[in-house]
């Protein structure tokens, strides 16, 4: 068995930081609708800070995590949802990923003298300007032995709630209603989420899968009326750290039979680890090991999810390599 990425003594100084109602999930009873509440909490702050990025780019993998953070919370395995997003724009790569317990990590790549262009001359762009044209996937991965589930659809809208109401639509024909915020408060950053799912036919609206009769009238009666209260949520209510998540989805649904279920944790959740640098370090010739020497005859890997660098003596590292 792996050993849990808490206990890795090899792994650089982290947060070890546990945000234990990060996930709110909840459904309307006798209705086709079903939800999760995501609230990063500190965790958004820690994990944010540790990459140098301009504000407008922080936000965007902000609201990256708390989505990730929603749609993992749905697996009924022991996997991971990773969301990535590759389009022309000065933000050329954004990744992030969670796993079926709530580990979270991202990284951004971006192109700076394009970001500083465009900053220059937008300071406020929307996260389609940010990105481009391009494309989005989302992948289930259920661990080695399991093939993948990814689909991957033209990214579209402004955005990123957008984007991913986008692919639902088009890549699972699922219907979804989804807020993304992030932004800096005066608690430092803080990131949330609201996502509901319709479920068709005699699908279930509650994690027991509690049958639902979704009759086209009724049930579009009842999915726009959940919709059109969901509107009514605002960026300080869903990032207020003051106000209980309970309590939050009561003054949104009371009146539709709410049910909310319970909460689970979210936690900073990059798996680097010296161990597993090495075993890719010792895939590379022994000419290309010695290329890679800094001062001190040291090689020098750096985590792009957790921005931290490793040390590798050049002595220590012999190649694999045929």
């Amino acid at each position: 068995m792996e050993k849990p990425a808490f206990l890795d003594r090899d792994r650089p100084d982290v947060p070890g930081l546990v945000v234990p109602g990060g996930v709110t999930p909840f459904y309307l009873a006798g209705r086709p609708v079903r939800g999760r509440l995501i609230r990063l909490g500190v965790l958004a702050d820690a994990m944010l800070t540790r990459h140098d990025n301009p504000a407008q780019v922080t936000a965007l993998a902000g609201k990256a995590l708390a989505l990730v953070a929603a749609l993992a919370s749905a697996l009924k395995f022991q996997g991971s949802f990773s969301l990535q997003i590759k389009g022309d724009g000065p933000v050329s790569m954004l990744v992030a990923d969670c796993t079926h317990d709530g580990a979270l990590r991202f990284y951004a790549r971006t192109d700076e003298p394009a970001l500083e262009a465009l900053l220059a001359s937008n300071p406020s762009p929307t996260d389609r300007e940010l990105v481009g044209n391009g494309y989005m996937a989302l992948t289930v991965d259920q661990g080695p032995d399991m093939e993948r589930h990814q689909g991957i659809v033209e990214i579209a809208g402004n955005d990123l709630a957008a984007m991913a109401t986008h692919y639902f639509a088009t890549s699972e024909q699922h219907a979804c209603w989804i807020m993304l915020a992030c932004k800096m408060t005066d608690a430092g950053w803080r990131s949330g989420a609201l996502v509901l799912e319709r479920i068709a036919g005699q699908g279930g609206t509650a994690d027991t899968d509690t049958p639902v009769q979704d009759t086209t009238t009724q049930g579009d009666s009842s999915w726009e009326t959940a919709t059109i209260l969901a509107t009514t949520l605002t960026v300080g209510e869903l990032l207020d750290d003051a106000l209980p998540a309970p309590q939050l989805l009561h003054r949104l649904f009371h009146e539709e039979d709410l049910h909310v279920s319970h909460a689970r944790a979210l936690a900073f959740g990059c798996r680097c680890s010296r161990a597993r640098l090495v075993d890719v370090l010792k895939r590379f010739p022994e000419d290309d090991l010695d290329h890679m020497c800094v001062d001190n005859n040291t090689i020098v890997m750096t985590c792009e999810f957790c921005n931290k660098d490793f040390h590798f003596p050049r002595k220590d590292i012999a190649s694999a390599a045929g």
